[in-house]
């Protein structure tokens, strides 16, 4: 029986990797409180693309409020000609691993020339661009400076301004609403295609606002187009739009999961942790071997943190880090996501995992490179390390933060 329930649970985790299902409490388009960039561009900017030769970057959350794929909106228009797809990490269909390189190949579906930009190249070559006279952006972002989406879409923004072609922002929301901006900012020491750019590790701004701050304050100076969506307020995070949700990539199944990502994430970059990739809960999971469940959740439920909650769990992944091994650590309940903090909390976990373990070397792993791109130096290990609390380490990055945010209110569309 337990061999038949772990085969049923890897099979579902496939099925998301590879069909990725969409999820949604509204699927009707009439339901749905927020009209995104796709539809307005369709309905009413239509003369940015009529009678031109199209370049499409996209992935399965391209879609319309009613589910139907970009790809397909566009092939269908009789004034559109769509002659390229480009697809970031995971692919174009959503059908590779993180991490994956994705060779160049046609699409299935269209036969239309798709070139992967997470393979042997992370920007459209002028090779790729022959054939395209605007270039479309349309993927759904999760607010979150180390997804490597954004990178996909700045790099695109520079090869169509050394293409001298249009660059077209199809704007959607960012899910964790428009005003949750935290954490610590980019070291350009540490630089990578988890974290190009100086900015936030949360940015509280939709992806169509961040292309804006791209362009003109790192000096891309492409042709930019934001097509903004309609009804979309600041204070929305994803649950509230009536929008579908389709994953993102094969562990961000469903909206919260955007809130959770950026709670645990930096953490797993260090593979010394089990994070509930590789078990049913994809970053809500913060668990060890060596780790005393019961002794972890007191600690951390003591600090009385804003929104959450932490329960004892035990369990053994089944695949990836500690895979078949009995871990233990805390179960992550999100309660009050108005109130949550997701980088506090994480810098919580990892003070509190100072303070009990201290003979524990979890930092002594050579991901720990990886852990500091992640969080864009090497600041939070070092203070960390040092034995500093949680206020002290939040405390050190406010200044920056601070003049992130007053340079950010310059691109904000929405209100």
């Amino acid at each position: 029986m337990y061999r038949l329930l772990v085969s049923l649970l890897v099979f579902i985790g496939a099925l998301w990797a590879v069909s990725v299902i969409p999820t949604c409490t509204n699927p009707q388009a009439g339901e749905s409180r927020v009209k995104p960039g796709i539809e307005v561009l369709m309905s009413e900017k239509l003369d940015l693309i009529k009678g031109k030769k199209v370049g499409l970057i996209t992935n399965p959350t391209g879609i319309t409020r009613s589910m139907e794929s970009t790809i397909d909106v566009l092939v269908r228009h009789k004034e559109v000609e769509l002659t390229a797809l480009f697809g970031p990490e995971h692919g174009v269909r959503g059908d590779f691993d993180a991490g994956a390189h994705i060779e160049t190949a046609f699409d299935p579906r269209t036969g239309i020339p798709m070139y992967s930009l997470y393979g042997q190249t992370r920007r459209p070559s002028p090779e790729m661009l022959q054939n395209v006279e605007v270039l479309i952006y349309d993927i759904q972002d999760i607010g979150c400076r180390s997804y490597t989406y954004i990178y996909t879409m700045a790099f695109a923004m520079q090869a169509a301004k050394e293409a001298g072609i249009p660059f077209i922002v199809l704007d959607r929301p960012n899910p964790l609403g428009g005003e949750l901006v935290e954490g610590p900012m980019l070291d350009l020491d540490y630089r990578s295609f988890i974290g190009y750019y100086p900015i936030a590790y949360l940015y509280g701004m939709t992806v169509g606002e961040l292309a804006a701050f791209f362009n003109r304050e790192y000096e891309i100076d492409c042709d930019l187009t934001v097509v903004p969506m309609e009804g979309w307020k600041r204070s929305m995070r994803f649950e509230d739009t009536g929008l579908p949700w389709v994953p993102t990539s094969p562990h961000i199944p469903h909206p919260l999961s955007a809130l959770y990502y950026p709670t645990t994430g930096i953490i797993g970059e260090l593979n010394t942790f089990n994070i509930g990739v590789g078990y049913t809960k994809p970053f809500e999971l913060l668990a060890a071997p060596w780790i005393d469940a019961d002794e972890l959740a007191a600690e951390l439920n003591s600090r009385n943190l804003p929104g959450v909650s932490f329960r004892p769990i035990h369990y053994r992944p089944y695949y990836l880090h500690f895979k078949e091994e009995l871990v233990h650590g805390v179960d992550i309940y999100i309660i009050r996501p108005d109130l949550f903090k997701p980088i506090a909390t994480q810098v919580h976990m990892l003070t509190a995992l100072q303070k009990l373990y201290p003979d524990q070397p979890f930092f002594e792993t050579q991901r720990h490179r990886s852990f500091d791109k992640a969080a864009g130096s090497d600041q939070l290990r070092n203070l960390v390390l040092e034995g500093k609390s949680a206020k002290e380490i939040i405390d050190s990055w406010q200044d920056e933060l601070q003049e992130f945010e007053q340079i950010r209110r310059k691109y904000l569309v929405y209100r």
